[in-house]
């Protein structure tokens, strides 16, 4: 298959976007994939900030950090994303080159505990505020589930709705496949 898979597709966008030494955010750092990879790529003089409202998210993220030597350059945040306005550091404001959502639910995790619309739309306009030109968002939306059907659409409606001067959306979605497949909406500042 010469098309990109949604995840490969996510990593790849997320590539182009950020270099060594730049600030990012994983804004659901789930069991820490996102996040190692986020710390390779912005080294020992990045910065990634990743959230997550679950103990067990912050320790298998931890754990699997621990195990690459990247806890330095990382800070787990135990808040929900909508509170990264809050947490970042005054100094890497306005100059974020990425950041990267995962939505649903913790995998291997319980079920019952979901990323929600308001948090995640109020979590974007507020990484839409502390961007530098050119950020990106990588969204990768999971919508097998009640909850991610509710999610998807209200973002969705929201993302329809942003002024192509203050940033340009994409949608990345194989249409012909069964059983809600995943897929991705990136959102390039302006």
């Amino acid at each position: 298959m010469k098309l990109q898979r949604i995840l490969p597709f996510a990593k790849q966008l997320l590539e182009t976007a950020v270099s060594k030494g730049d600030v990012v955010v994983d804004a659901t750092i789930g069991n820490g994939h996102d996040t190692v990879f986020l710390a390779k790529l912005v080294g020992y003089k990045g910065k990634v900030y990743g959230f997550d409202i679950q103990k067990q998210a912050i320790e298998n993220t931890r754990d699997r950090l621990g195990s690459e030597n990247l806890l330095e350059q990382v800070t787990l945040v135990q808040q929900g994303h909508q509170q990264l306005q809050a947490v970042i550091a005054d100094e890497h404001k306005g100059t974020i080159s990425a950041a990267v959502f995962n939505l649903g639910y913790l995998p291997g995790g319980d079920q019952s505990i979901v990323t929600v619309p308001d948090t995640t739309i109020l979590a974007i306009k507020q990484l839409l505020d502390v961007m530098k030109p050119e950020g990106l968002i990588v969204i990768v939306i999971y919508h097998g589930h009640v909850e991610g059907q509710i999610e998807r659409d209200a973002l969705m409606n929201y993302v329809k709705t942003i002024d192509p001067s203050v940033a340009h959306v994409l949608q990345y979605q194989f249409i012909n496949k069964n059983n809600h497949p995943p897929y991705i909406i990136a959102i390039e500042k302006c």
